[in-house]
């Protein structure tokens, strides 16, 4: 079975898993220990907090330590480790794929798998990674680099029935998050969704709550912590977005690109596990 490490258990690494899961693909995931990421119901990042998690049929569970975390992929599950540590020796992934989603490559070397695939801004292909993958919205989403880099980051949030900056939440100063909805919730526009310390955090549209930040998380000033969509659809938040997995296309497009000649790079179709 193939062997892949990812970096970043969010909604757009989740799509990117559950691709390759369905290709055959031994998965383990990387993440922090208390992760921040918003989309959790459609992440496997919600398994670091829940002790296990299932997005659209496929089930995540923390392992203890490497050794587990590939015992885990080897049986068909995902496994999700936080925090990495020096586990990618031990791993020895053929694919390591970076989908923080940071807008900044926090790291990773091109030297650190036998192919490295990098998910948006701060990635150059040939340099940092083998791939690169458009993630801005637009005719170019999902588009591979093999050389070059994906566009800037336009620090605008992904547009849903036009609205960006009007449906997110940003922390207004630092303290401890704590969700007063839950995600899936309905709520009004000026309905209480959460707090920081003592300031309440209030829905800034109506719709349904599409993210939300794990409570007792630590926020810092203008952190995104809250996002709503302006669809008022309860299951949207348990659903894959198509963004993601355009994304996710991407990174399997890249895989087929890297093991055609002239690239030729050690794939892990090759790779004996």
């Amino acid at each position: 079975m193939k062997r892949v490490v990812v970096r970043g258990a969010g909604d757009v690494g989740t799509a990117v898993g559950i691709l390759l899961h369905a290709l055959g693909y031994a998965l383990v995931y990387v993440e922090l220990p208390k992760p921040t990421v918003l989309r959790r119901f459609a992440s496997f990042a919600e398994a670091v907090y829940r002790g296990e998690w299932e997005v659209q049929g496929v089930r995540a569970k923390l392992a203890r330590n490497p050794g587990e975390a590939l015992e885990l992929a080897f049986s068909g599950l995902v496994a999700i480790l936080a925090p990495e540590g020096k586990a990618l020796a031990d791993l020895r992934p053929g694919v390591l794929v970076d989908a923080r989603m940071a807008k900044r490559n926090l790291g990773t070397r091109i030297e650190e798998a036998p192919v490295v695939i990098g998910l948006g801004p701060g990635f150059t292909a040939g340099l940092d990674c083998h791939a690169a993958v458009e993630t801005l919205e637009g005719a170019e989403l999902g588009r591979v680099y093999l050389r070059g880099s994906p566009r800037p980051h336009t620090h605008q949030p992904c547009a849903v029935e036009g609205l960006t900056t009007e449906r997110v939440v940003r922390a207004p100063q630092a303290g401890v998050f704590q969700a007063l909805r839950e995600i899936g919730d309905l709520v009004e526009e000026g309905t209480p969704v959460a707090q920081i310390e003592e300031v309440v955090l209030k829905a800034p549209i109506s719709g349904v709550i599409r993210g939300l930040l794990h409570s007792g998380v630590e926020v810092r000033p203008g952190m995104k912590v809250v996002e709503i969509d302006p669809r008022p659809d309860p299951a949207l938040p348990f659903r894959l977005s198509t963004r993601s997995l355009k994304i996710a296309e991407g990174v399997v497009e890249a895989l087929r690109l890297l093991a055609r000649p002239p690239h030729g790079l050690d794939f892990p179709e090759k790779q004996a596990v």
